[in-house]
C-alpha cells in the first residue's frame, strides 16, 4: 500500500475498507464473544492483526476488539484483562502513520481501562511464523489473505492482461489458483500454530459468486488496469515487454474453494462464511437525462482511480518506473467515468467474504 497521508496515500483513500470493516464488525464483536466464552475469560489477552496496513482502518478494528472484550468482562463482573495489540505488516508498510494515531486512540479511553492496552508493531509476512506457540487468542485480517505471496509461476503467456480476464491462456487460472490454495494453506498453518485451543480467527476480503474466474464477478480493477497499461503500450509510452512481464498477485477465490482448502489443512472449524454484496461507494447524484454526459462521472472517476494508485502504486513503480504513475492513473479515472456513465452497469458491487474459524483441539492418538 503507499504510504503516508497523501492525496493518494492508502490512508486517505481507504474508503471502500472502511465501509467494509462497518458492514462486517457484527461478525468481528460475535467472535470476539465467542472467544471469551470458550477461554473463560484470563488475565491477559493477545491480539493479532494480520496486515494491519496503516492510517485510521486499522484503529476502527482495533477499537471494535477492545470494545467488545472489556465490555464482555464487566458484563459478567469480571476483572479487566490486559490486551497485548500486535499489528502486523510487511516491513516496508507504513506503520509511523498508525503508531501516530496511538496516543490520541489511547486517551479517548476511559481512564480505568487505558493502561490495560498496549500497541506493537510485528514487522513480517504473514506467510510465515510471526509469534510463539499457542499465545495468541484471537487473529484478525481485513483485506489481506486475497494477496499473494508472490507473482504465481507459468504466467509467460498472459501477455496480454496484468490478472485474470476474458480471454487468456487457460492455464493462468490454474497458476493463480494453485498460488492462492498454497498461500491460504501456509497461512491457516502458521496461525493454527501460534492459536490458543480454542483460539479464533476472523478474515475479511474479496471473493467471487462462480467457479467461472472470467466472469463478470472477477475484480474489476485489474482489468481498467490492463486496458490502461495497454494504451500506454501502443503510445510507446511502456515497453512491450515490460507489459508482458507485468502480473497482479491476487487472488479472488470462491467459497467453495475457501471451504475445501480450510478442510484439507485441518486445524480450523468454520464457524460461519458471510457473504456481503458490497456497493461501490462513488456515485453521481444527476438525473436522468444528464445521466449520459461523461463530464459528470469524471469526479467519480478520479476518485476510484486514486484508490486503486493508493493499492497499486508500491507495485508498480518497482516494475515500470514512477514515470508511469500519472499517465496510467488518468486513464483510469476517464476509463471509470466511462463505465459509470453507462446505464447498463450499474450498480456495481464487489463480494466481499468475512470468514471465522476456530482453533481445534489436537486429537491426541493412543500408544
Amino acid at each position: 500500500m503507499k504510504g503516508g497521508t497523501g492525496e493518494h496515500s492508502y490512508a486517505t483513500n481507504a474508503n471502500v475498507q472502511r465501509r467494509a470493516s462497518y458492514e462486517t464488525r457484527h461478525v468481528v464483536v460475535e467472535h470476539v464473544r465467542e472467544m471469551l466464552r470458550k477461554i473463560a475469560f484470563p488475565g491477559c489477552i493477545k491480539v493479532a492483526d494480520f496486515g494491519c496496513s496503516s492510517g485510521q482502518n486499522t484503529l476502527l478494528a482495533m477499537s471494535v476488539m477492545f470494545n467488545t472484550i472489556m465490555e464482555s468482562y464487566q458484563h459478567i463482573g469480571q476483572n479487566l484483562p490486559e490486551i497485548d495489540f500486535c499489528l502486523n505488516d510487511l516491513p516496508e508498510n507504513d506503520f509511523n502513520t498508525t503508531f501516530k494515531l496511538v496516543p490520541s486512540f489511547l486517551e479517548k479511553l476511559e481512564m480505568d481501562v487505558r493502561g490495560r492496552c498496549f500497541v506493537s508493531g510485528v514487522p513480517g509476512s504473514f506467510y510465515s511464523r510471526l509469534f510463539p506457540s499457542k499465545s495468541v487468542h484471537f487473529s484478525h485480517s481485513s483485506f489481506s489473505v486475497h494477496w499473494l505471496s508472490k507473482v504465481p509461476e507459468g504466467l509467460d503467456n498472459n501477455t496480454k492482461s496484468i490478472h485474470i480476464k476474458d480471454p487468456c491462456p487457460p492455464n493462468v487460472y490454474k497458476s493463480y489458483l494453485n498460488q492462492f490454495k498454497k498461500d491460504f494453506t501456509l497461512f491457516l498453518r502458521m496461525r493454527s500454530e501460534e492459536a490458543v485451543p480454542n483460539g479464533h480467527m476472523v478474515l475479511t476480503f474479496v471473493g467471487r459468486k462462480v467457479s467461472d474466474s472470467l466472469s463478470k464477478d472477477c475484480f474489476q480493477v485489474w482489468s481498467l488496469l490492463s486496458d490502461c497499461v495497454l494504451e500506454l503500450v501502443s503510445e510507446g509510452v511502456v515497453k512491450e515487454s515490460e507489459m508482458e512481464s507485468f502480473n497482479i498477485p491476487f487472488y479472488n477465490p470462491t467459497e467453495e474453494e475457501v471451504r475445501e482448502f480450510v478442510l484439507e489443512e485441518g486445524s480450523f472449524e468454520i464457524n460461519k462464511i458471510e457473504k456481503i454484496d458490497h456497493f461501490r461507494p462513488y456515485k453521481i447524484d444527476r438525473s436522468e437525462e444528464e445521466d449520459e454526459d461523461l463530464s459528470l462521472h469524471l469526479e467519480a472517476g478520479k476518485k476510484h482511480a486514486s484508490w486503486a494508485r493508493s493499492i497499486t502504486e508500491p507495485l508498480l513503480v518497482a516494475h515500470f518506473g514512477d514515470a508511469i504513475i500519472e499517465p496510467v492513473f488518468d486513464k483510469y479515472a476517464r476509463y471509470m467515468a466511462k463505465y459509470l456513465s453507462v446505464s447498463n452497469h450499474r450498480p456495481n458491487t464487489t463480494l466481499i467474504f468475512v470468514v471465522s474459524l476456530t482453533r481445534v483441539h489436537s486429537m491426541m492418538l493412543p500408544i
